[in-house]
């Protein structure tokens, strides 16, 4: 859906982006992570054309954004910036509906789309006639990304869009984001400075410095596979809770010994992740917990020794591969 060849961008002698290349499947997304200064934000605005490349090219399912007017590039893409980037001066259904007017959508249809997003992002109805000063910075980043989402554009940019939240409200914000059906059919490339954001919300990662990709793949590939010791140490401080967050039951399963002593009912997806496995140990009585297989609807009752063996177990076999 997304390819870029060879991007470059030179502020006189500065080389913010130096010559680089990806590539976004779609449906993926794919998060641009690094300090402030290594060019992710840059490389960003070239998709959308904020910023012109001094060299390489962009395509965008296909076709070159090059040969596209920069106002009809961008309203086929959807862009949530820092900071939500609402207008003051408009109500929050006029913010949203900036797009759809500007694509002469009706009122209805821009009434009808605007209303289903808000059911979803968790806001009522009775902000519509309401100024982004009078909602708390969630609310206003929630109508950010309505306004975003409301035209359905298939492609979604989004710089820093969670960074100004308290780690309470992001938390909230990421799981509503993983579960919203219209973002799971969009190729979405986010800007992102928080290694857990990354971890959490990315199919895969890129993490740069200095204008270059370092290092490129899934998050369990950059934890078990690292290129360098750049990457080593740029995740070496919060490696234990990546690994908790990245490593998926479905990872352990074979592993993962039945004990055969099912003394609750309550079952957890082999989806989820080793955080929510031993969430599931710390909020319950039981002295283990029922994992299920959603493909093979085997039920398996572990303990928490049992669990952190193939934990390990796991861990060790992919340093070693």
């Amino acid at each position: 859906m997304i390819k870029a060849d060879n991007l470059s961008k030179h502020f006189g002698a500065v080389k913010a982006v130096d010559n680089v290349s990806f590539e976004v499947a779609e449906g993926e997304t794919m998060v641009l992570l690094g300090t402030s200064g290594c060019g992710k934000t840059t490389t960003l605005k070239m998709l959308n054309r904020l910023i012109e490349p001094s060299g390489g090219s962009i395509s965008i399912n296909g076709k070159d954004v090059a040969s596209q007017a920069p106002e009809e590039l961008r309203r086929g893409i959807g862009y949530v910036l820092q900071n939500n980037g609402l207008f003051p001066h408009y109500t929050v259904a006029e913010n949203i509906a900036i797009v759809p007017n500007l694509l002469k959508w009706d009122k209805a249809k821009t009434q009808k789309h605007t209303t289903e997003l808000l059911e979803k992002l968790h806001l009522s109805p009775q902000y519509l006639s309401a100024y982004p000063n009078e909602l708390s910075g969630g609310q206003q980043q929630r109508v950010g990304l309505a306004r975003a989402l409301v035209a359905d554009a298939p492609v979604l940019l989004m710089d820093e869009p969670f960074g100004a939240l308290d780690n309470v409200t992001r938390t909230r914000i990421h799981a509503e984001f993983k579960a919203l059906d219209e973002l799971k059919r969009k190729t979405i490339i986010m800007v992102t400075h928080d290694v857990q954001e990354a971890f959490t919300l990315g199919d895969r990662v890129v993490i740069m410095d200095k204008g270059r990709i370092i290092q490129q793949g899934t998050p369990q590939q950059l934890l078990f596979k690292p290129a360098n010791s750049f990457v080593s140490d740029f995740l070496k401080e919060q490696r234990l809770q990546l690994e908790l967050r990245t490593i998926k039951l479905t990872d352990l399963w074979e592993s993962l010994t039945d004990t055969g002593r099912k003394t609750h009912t309550d079952l957890l997806s082999a989806e989820e992740d080793m955080w929510t496995a031993l969430e599931g140990f710390k909020f319950t009585q039981h002295d283990n917990i029922n994992i299920i297989n959603q493909d093979s609807r085997e039920i398996k009752s572990v303990s928490f020794e049992d669990l952190m063996g193939a934990y390990n177990q796991y861990k060790k076999q992919h340093r070693h591969e």
